[in-house]
């Protein structure tokens, strides 16, 4: 049976861990050098304010128990170097009372940090729902396709954007869309999930992939206002060796074939979506050859209008053929570090990726 004694004993180690674990080891370190100091020169109250520095410090990086433990200990030195030192006992005594007061407005300051860290940590978890919500992922193979994406968010604690995309299987063969809405923040958002939503919906029920972007041309022409729009590319594959292609303002994908890189231009321009009404002119269907090996990249203009320090643009079709290869996530991988080096380590807009890879088709076995 244990005895009171050890019991109070080990509480007391326990919260000594809990308090060593709470104190931070740089303001700590400055009180050290404060008192140091202060015993080698003995000049009085001269170094003894610099003591509130400790706690001060500790509010940026601590909580609350970390900062009233660094102040405790700036006190409990403080108080006997400056009796010490023969300091006035009423300059000692102002010097003690300021460094309590920095003491609990730097503890006061780091709850509130706390709180507000806690509070975006929660924003981010939401974003997060959101953007898988919106931007579903995408399994490495999809029908016949190996496909990759990478999607990256100009604000990055929102960690979602305007660019979207989408690719689902269908009865009538994998379709896909690449986007980019204009403008940034919420509203950009919004559209996207608009746009991504009926895309889902009509890539199911229509046959004709023209049909599929007139009833996303169909429901922004309800939903935007005057200066919104959206540039898309929307793919089909509706049959073996054939890839559909409606281009609407955007950028051209890219076509690999062999170690070539060809951009896919449109056959007639475009408006982009949301933006027919004003024009009257309708987007085409470009019918490609899509063979075993071939490659189709996808991606938002926040990839091409990347600017280096010396203002010169990403040369995206130049670095895919450098690193092509068989696994679509390493080209893009490969893609992405590049172009974050480009720009110095944080892009300017949203970008997003997405490349679709046919395999060639297992060699049949040789029968004997």
């Amino acid at each position: 049976m244990s005895h009171p004694r050890d019991h109070a004993g080990d509480h007391g180690k326990r919260v000594t861990a809990q308090l060593a674990a709470a104190t931070p080891v740089l303001p700590v370190l400055i009180v050290s050098v404060v008192v140091a100091v202060d015993l080698l020169g003995g000049a009085g109250l001269t170094w003894l304010p610099l003591l509130a520095a400790g706690p001060a410090l500790a509010a940026t990086t601590s909580g609350p128990r970390g900062v009233l433990c660094v102040g405790l200990l700036a006190g409990a030195l403080g108080a006997p170097l400056g009796i010490r030192d023969g300091a006035p006992g009423r300059e000692l005594a102002a010097v003690l009372s300021a460094l309590a007061a920095v003491t609990l407005a730097s503890a006061l300051a780091s709850a509130l940090r706390g709180r507000r860290e806690r509070v975006l940590a929660a924003v981010r978890s939401v974003a997060e729902a959101a953007q898988h919500a919106l931007l579903q992922p995408v399994p490495a193979t999809v029908g016949p396709f190996q496909v990759a994406v990478h999607y990256s968010a100009a604000a990055a604690e929102a960690r979602i954007g305007g660019d979207l995309y989408a690719l689902v299987p269908t009865p009538y063969g994998v379709r896909l869309i690449v986007g980019d809405v204009r403008g940034k923040g919420l509203p950009a958002v919004r559209i996207a999930a608009l746009v991504v939503g009926v895309f889902r919906e009509a890539a199911y029920e229509e046959p004709d992939l023209l049909a599929v972007v007139d009833r996303i041309e169909r429901s922004l022409a309800r939903n935007l206002g005057c200066d919104d729009f959206v540039t898309a590319v929307v793919a089909g594959h509706p049959r073996p060796g054939l890839l559909e292609v409606v281009n609407c303002g955007h950028t051209p994908p890219l076509l690999v074939r062999g170690s070539g890189v060809v951009p896919v231009e449109p056959d007639r321009p475009a408006p982009p979506l949301g933006l027919r009404a004003l024009t009257g002119e309708t987007p085409s269907l470009q019918v490609l050859p899509f063979a075993d090996g071939d490659q189709l990249l996808l991606y938002t203009d926040g990839v091409t209008e990347a600017r280096d320090h010396g203002r010169e643009f990403y040369p995206l079709a130049e670095r895919l053929a450098r690193h092509l290869s068989d696994e679509p996530a390493h080209t893009l991988t490969g893609l992405h570090n590049e172009l974050l080096a480009h720009v110095g380590g944080r892009l300017h807009d949203d970008a997003a990726l997405l490349l679709l890879r046919k395999p060639p088709a297992p060699e049949a076995a040789v029968l004997d």
